[in-house]
């Protein structure tokens, strides 16, 4: 009898750590849900800064050296041409813009506390890679035509649009039932099906769809 409670006292210790650990993780977080006309576009974002990798690459398992406050705009201006192609169809670069902004847009509404530092994104693969002054004129006029515009759910609701490298030269529909985009993709449908952006954001996620921000 004793040994049968010393190990059920064992499990109940064990159970209790991984639900200490499962709650404070950012994932576990309630998510704050907010609807086109009820918050306005962000006017700044909050970065945090990690290491670098010897390359000089920004290193997703870096310490936070700090947390930078900068313009909502600038931040997607110095995201997209490190996620997607600058040289790539304009159109695949307009649907990169938006699933840029969108993903950006809810994690300033659901900030993550990590090592005592609060923010909304770091300059990662956690999130989105951000390098400063990286901006390029073609993703920046992507970014322009699509800065008025959203893409929500069908109730309005602002979530986030993933997104994955995916295969060159294919479409990628194994993204499809995950609700993300493949980058390649994107480049694929515009490139060889000579999609458009609408269409695009269409193929791989389903129920949303294209508004004016009020």
């Amino acid at each position: 009898m004793r040994r049968y409670t010393f190990h059920l006292i064992c499990a109940l210790l064990l159970l209790g750590l991984a639900a200490q650990i499962f709650l404070a993780s950012p994932e576990a977080r309630a998510q704050t849900e907010q609807k086109i006309g009820q918050t306005p576009i962000p006017a700044n974002i909050l970065v945090a800064i990690r290491e670098s990798k010897p390359g000089g690459d920004p290193n997703p398992r870096g310490q936070i050296l700090y947390v930078q406050s900068m313009p909502f705009k600038t931040y997607i201006r110095n995201v997209l041409p490190n996620e997607w192609l600058p040289n790539w169809e304009a159109e695949s670069l307009k649907a990169g813009a938006m699933a840029v902004k969108m993903f950006a847009w809810y994690h300033v509404l659901n900030p993550v506390t990590i090592d005592n530092q609060r923010f909304a994104v770091d300059n990662t693969t956690n999130f989105q890679i951000y390098r400063e002054g990286t901006s390029m004129p073609r993703t920046d006029a992507a970014l322009d035509e699509t800065m008025q515009l959203a893409f929500v759910k069908k109730d309005d609701t602002i979530f986030e649009l993933n997104y994955r490298a995916g295969y060159p030269n294919s479409p990628n529909f194994q993204y499809r039932n995950a609700q993300k985009m493949a980058q390649h993709g994107s480049q694929y449908l515009a490139h060889r099906q000579n999609k458009n952006m609408l269409q695009i954001l269409q193929v791989y996620y389903e129920g949303r769809k294209l508004v004016k921000i009020p």
